[in-house]
């Protein structure tokens, strides 16, 4: 822990995450909001000022407040995404190390057909098949994140499956599925929390990507790539608009990718003293 808090980098994107964080829980309590009837048209389009520190859309809904809220459904969708993403993925990567073989092959060989895809093109045709909304950007997403899952885990099991303690676990009688779960899991987590880590950020601007070409969340939902695209046609009179939102992205990224990087730097062997 105190070399990962020497990491200057590692400790201001966890502050970032954590304030994130913080803010999308505390925001129905410290400012609730509906966004299909929260609007005042005498107030559209106005400018940042003290009532409205972010200014307010064509709708006059407040910016702040809807940067606020977006966070909520941007933050949780990347959370969700990556946590089936990643169980997943592990569970496939697992199985493929350990039953090697036809089954190795096999899923191997899906992986690498995924791989081939660009994983946003990916993503757009599984929207563009399944119905423009959010949930099905979800599962999109969440079938483009599998095999990164699945070649972290796969090479870590691999590099694990003929170790002693492994084979000493054999020889008592423990089955695979046992093998699997308590020796063989555990000591592949490193690689796994690093991955994680990095990919939340990624989710977050794959969401927002999609949002922005109306293939994710849809209105009056306030999320970030949405309220980027309904500003980007006023974009020269009213830049608060795509500015805000695309903000908020760019330091939820920004602090996801320095905590990813200060947590693959602590679990590096090469870098400890």
């Amino acid at each position: 822990m105190r070399r990962f808090l020497r990491n200057r980098s590692g400790v201001i994107g966890l502050a970032i995450v954590l304030f994130f964080t913080v803010a999308t829980l505390l925001a129905p309590v410290l400012r609730p909001y509906n966004a299909g009837t929260d609007r005042n048209l005498a107030k559209r389009l106005k400018p940042p000022s003290a009532e409205h520190v972010l200014g307010t859309d064509e709708l006059g809904r407040d910016v702040l407040t809807r940067v606020w809220h977006g966070g909520r459904v941007s933050l949780s969708v990347s959370l969700l995404v990556v946590g089936f993403s990643a169980v997943l993925g592990t569970a496939l990567g697992v199985l493929a190390a350990i039953m090697r073989g036809w089954l190795d092959l096999t899923l191997s060989w899906f992986v690498d057909i995924l791989l081939a895809f660009p994983g946003i093109l990916l993503a757009i045709a599984i929207v563009a098949a399944l119905g423009a909304n959010l949930t099905n950007a979800l599962i999109a997403i969440s079938i483009m994140g599998i095999p990164g899952y699945y070649r972290v885990m796969r090479s870590a099991v691999i590099g694990l499956r003929d170790l002693e303690f492994v084979q000493a676990a054999e020889a008592l009688g423990s089955s695979k599925f046992r093998v699997a779960v308590k020796h063989l899991l555990p000591n592949a987590l490193s690689p796994l929390i690093v991955q994680v880590t990095l990919a939340i950020g990624r989710t977050v601007l794959t969401i927002a990507s999609l949002g922005f070409l109306g293939l994710g969340a849809q209105p009056p939902t306030p999320e970030w790539g949405l309220m980027i695209k309904a500003g980007y046609s006023q974009f020269l009179t009213a830049p608060w608009l795509s500015i805000a939102p695309g903000f908020a992205i760019y330091l939820a990224v920004l602090g996801f990718n320095m905590l990813g990087d200060a947590i693959r730097d602590h679990f590096d062997p090469q870098l400890r003293t």
